[in-house]
């Protein structure tokens, strides 16, 4: 019933000439305005813009020229059910790929300062007191931005392994679009 009445509220707006814009939210609710405005921003690169209903003429018979190319039409541009395509899926594979590469180097730097720190603690034995508890304190610190580096490199990996792949069946995405291109 109520995809009846959306067929008759479009259907008028389309014979009166006017432009109707279409996107999806979030949360997968198809919406409708006709004025691009009342658009919320962040869904304005998904717009689909529907035009007014033309009177529809027969075609014209092909031309008699025989050099005359033929235009092929391009095929359409696929998406997933909230009218994201490739390119969304890219940019957020790319994200998560720049993610892991930086939260690997980081673990890397922090895990060599930790372990440098513990062979300076061991060569300490006979110094001060007050220059062991900094080190101790420091080495500590180490410990868990390498604990937390390594907590990043493992959430990237789910990312990238598991939510992704998910999200991308869920919203009927080409598994394809998650592999990197070269560029």
């Amino acid at each position: 019933m109520l995809l009846l009445i959306l067929g008759i509220i479009l259907s008028s707006w389309m014979a009166n000439g006017q432009e109707l814009y279409q996107w999806v939210d979030e949360k997968g609710v198809v919406h409708f305005t006709d004025d691009l405005t009342k658009v919320p921003e962040k869904y304005r690169d998904q717009v689909q813009t529907k035009k007014p209903l033309k009177e529809q003429t027969p075609p014209s018979p092909p031309s008699p020229e025989k050099d005359t190319p033929i235009e092929l039409e391009s095929p359409p541009v696929r998406k997933d059910l909230l009218g994201r395509g490739e390119e969304w899926w890219q940019a957020k594979v790319k994200q998560w790929n720049d993610k892991l590469k930086e939260a690997q180097k980081n673990y890397e730097t922090a895990y060599s300062a930790w372990k440098a720190k513990e062979r300076e603690l061991e060569d300490s034995k006979f110094k001060p007191d007050s220059l062991k508890r900094r080190l101790k304190a420091e080495i500590k610190a180490l410990e868990e931005k390498t604990k937390e580096w390594e907590r990043q490199i493992e959430e990237a990996k789910m990312m990238l392994e598991k939510v992704l792949p998910k999200q991308a069946e869920d919203y009927k995405a080409d598994p394809n679009w998650l592999k990197l291109k070269e560029r």
